[in-house]
């Protein structure tokens, strides 16, 4: 026996199903419109963003072989700590070279202050017998009137008085242009001395620089290095990351900024982590640019080939610092991150970030040249006559 269709009742049951699926669309949009009211309206949020820090490269400041390789890749290093030696052949023997200049420099100048006393006594020397053959032409020229002296006598005085003006005339001139080269300044200060000194510390410098130093405390990453390379000045050997300051890059869309400011509060969840852990940051900052003005090829619009694309902006967010010291980062992960904008903060230019962290200042350049300044007195001194 074959049931009888009813219109009607299909009819019936076809509305009750569509106002149940209505129903429950209008709960789901419901909901998600409180959930979005009471969590997400005074927020915005991005998914891209990352951790960022700095990334410090080390490079070589002078030329030479690698021949020892003393940090690898995760390990710790501190700041000053030698990470990589050159060979120091070539820096030993510059070194040695510029020593010798220096004190070859010094008993130059020596020799010619010297000089300058041997033709003073020249002079002397010259002024007096000058004196002595203007008074025998003196009394030539009186025995000449008497006939007692001879023409020929008298002429040779005059003779002799204009050679030895003339020599005089020469070793005055010769005293002055040893004068003009050591006169002024003490040996110690001469242009010369101050050339070679400066010859000398480079040549320091080179050598110390053989060993090469951690500017700054972090982990090693990216080595490069390998013994047996030939290094230029410049090379990148390694690169070292504070992973005690760090912050995070997120780019809002470019219809996302308005509301945020320099000081609102932020949350991040790190996709490593997952949602069970928050970090909680403030706005430090907002890039004043997006990224296509500072591409390597920036567009130009100009051209009429124009296609309208959101932006993004750049906007900095430092981190609780006892929050990365209990769960640390690394530069370059993923993270999601919202920012309130409920709340006031400062001026859309205003800027929190410091530069007062370890990661930008490094001390263990100062003194390089403590040691060699002791070695400059040292050669002056034992390359001076008067000191003997």
């Amino acid at each position: 026996m074959h049931k009888t269709i009813r219109p009607r009742e299909i009819l019936r049951r076809r509305k009750r199903r569509l106002a149940a699926v209505t129903l429950t669309l209008l709960l789901s949009v419901a909901a998600y419109l409180v959930y979005w009211w009471l969590a997400n309206r005074e927020w915005v949020a991005t998914d891209d963003a990352f951790v960022t820090g700095h990334l410090i490269t080390l490079k070589a400041q002078t030329e030479g072989t690698v021949v020892e390789i003393l940090a690898e890749n995760t390990q710790r290093v501190r700041q000053g700590q030698v990470l990589v030696r050159l060979d120091g052949v070539r820096a030993q023997l510059d070194f040695e070279k510029a020593q010798a200049e220096l004190g070859e420099t010094v008993r130059r100048l020596e020799k010619l202050t010297a000089g300058i006393q041997t033709l003073r006594q020249r002079i002397a020397a010259r002024q007096a017998a000058l004196n002595q053959v203007r008074h025998d032409l003196d009394r030539y020229l009186a025995a000449f009137r008497d006939g007692a002296a001879s023409e020929q006598q008298v002429q040779n005085a005059r003779d002799k008085i204009q050679e030895l003006e003339a020599a005089i005339k020469e070793a005055e001139a010769e005293k002055t242009g040893i004068e003009a080269e050591v006169g002024g300044v003490d040996i110690d200060q001469h242009p010369s001395v101050e050339k070679a000194k400066s010859k000398l510390r480079q040549a320091y410098l080179e050598y110390k620089r053989r060993h090469i130093v951690a500017p700054a405390s972090g982990y090693v990453a990216k080595r490069r290095a390998e013994v047996g390379d030939q290094i230029k000045p410049g090379a990148p050997l390694l690169v070292i990351v504070p992973l005690d300051d760090l912050w995070i890059e997120a780019n809002f869309l470019e219809n996302q900024i308005a509301g945020i400011r320099p000081g609102q509060p932020a949350e991040i969840r790190v996709d490593a982590y997952g949602d069970r852990l928050v970090y909680h940051g403030r706005v430090q900052g907002i890039n004043p640019g997006t990224g296509s003005p500072f591409a390597l090829l920036p567009t130009d619009n100009a051209t009429g080939n124009f296609i309208h694309i959101a932006e993004r902006v750049p906007v900095r967010i430092g981190l609780d610092p006892e929050e990365l010291r209990k769960n640390p980062l690394q530069p370059g992960l993923s993270t999601l991150t919202r920012i309130r904008t409920s709340e006031k903060g400062d001026a859309l230019l205003a800027s929190h970030t410091e530069t007062a962290s370890a990661a930008y200042r490094t001390g263990i350049y100062e003194h390089e040249l403590d040691d060699v300044e002791k070695r400059i007195l040292d050669i002056v001194s034992a390359n001076r006559f008067n000191v003997r």
